[in-house]
């Protein structure tokens, strides 16, 4: 999967102090890549957008 033309961004969530970050690049028809924010040339994980609402709806649910 090219991911070159990724638009990644943090969570409004996470702190300046440089710490654990995940990013997500959410620009891409058809896929969603998550990245770990302190390896930006590392591997990236891709999902489907049904896929990642999903999660992301999920993990809101369980974080209450």
């Amino acid at each position: 999967m090219d991911l070159i033309d990724a638009r990644w961004r943090k969570s409004t969530k996470s702190g300046g102090n440089g710490g654990d970050c995940v990013e997500v690049a959410d620009n891409l028809a058809g896929v969603v890549g998550i990245r770990d924010s302190k390896d930006p040339t590392g591997p990236a994980l891709t999902f489907t957008p049904t896929a990642w609402r999903g999660f992301v709806a999920e993990v809101k649910r369980t974080a209450r």
